[in-house]
């Protein structure tokens, strides 16, 4: 078993106040293709079915066959193209054709269909030791800087004291990041936002925002008001937690924040 690191604590006026040892998760063994796998099943699983209406574009057209019909009663023999024709033009010879993928109206050849299988799936014991191999390379500091504006000096994962959670407003915790150095990379993920290129931007996906600081909390706090305004940062409890959080795109080495008492009851996990 690896031993334990110290990390330090810091205050709302950005000072280290204590250290404090990290939990056992933090040593959990780092497997990146396994978090892929379980990022891609938790981003299958919010897709919606979509596929056209059974017998859809079926239910207007008619093929007749048989040469004992009326000349003008059937679809064959008549100098026409073979094909289903609709009813509703006084004779069937004089209907247009339907039904058929060819034909104005028709049914498509090979329309989406709700039973395709689009979840990817993945066991329970890999999906939760795939969070908890993302939540160790929350300390991993060079995993970090390749997608994040880290200072060298601070510590990873950066943890505060509880009084964080009771931030109101989006200028007190904006303040206090300054403090710590993270700002920086706020700055960035806001510089980095740009319009969407193509027709995503009439589907609600006007705007590309690039990913930047993960806060977790003991529980839910005002402070989750205080930061949806901060472009690129997510915030979420304890209970909350799952692997795309902390490896956006499947790609792990998130930057992270977590209040002192968030540390203390990730420590009272149960990991195999």
């Amino acid at each position: 078993m690896q031993q334990s690191n110290k990390v330090p604590v810091y205050s709302i006026d950005g000072k280290k106040v204590k250290e404090i040892e990290l939990p056992k998760v933090f040593f959990t063994e780092l497997e990146p293709e396994l978090i892929r796998r379980a990022v891609i099943a938790i981003q299958s699983a919010k897709k919606q079915p979509k596929g056209v209406k059974p017998g859809a574009g079926m239910k207007v057209a008619e093929y007749r066959g048989k040469r004992s019909l009326p000349f003008h009663g059937r679809t064959i023999n008549v100098e026409h193209a073979r094909l289903p024709r609709l009813k509703n033009r006084r004779t069937l010879i004089a209907g247009r054709v339907g039904n058929v993928p060819q034909a104005v109206g028709g049914r498509r050849a090979h329309p989406p269909k709700v039973e395709k299988k689009i979840e990817e799936k993945i066991n329970k014991k890999e999906k939760k030791k795939a969070l908890l191999s993302a939540i160790a390379y929350a300390k991993e500091k060079d995993a970090i800087a390749k997608r994040h504006k880290l200072p060298e000096k601070l510590a990873v994962p950066v943890v505060v004291e509880d009084k964080l959670e009771e931030l109101k407003k989006t200028k007190a915790l904006l303040e206090f990041l300054s403090k710590i150095g993270l700002d920086e990379d706020i700055e960035y993920a806001k510089e980095k936002t740009k319009r969407r290129a193509g027709k995503g931007k009439t589907r609600g996906r006007k705007v590309k925002k690039k990913k930047s600081l993960l806060i977790i909390t003991s529980k839910e706090a005002p402070v989750y008001k205080a930061a949806r305004n901060l472009v690129g940062v997510d915030i979420a409890s304890v209970r909350n937690l799952n692997a795309e959080l902390f490896a956006p795109g499947g790609m792990p080495g998130r930057l992270t924040l977590w209040t002192e008492s968030a540390i203390n009851k990730l420590a009272e996990w149960k990991h195999e």
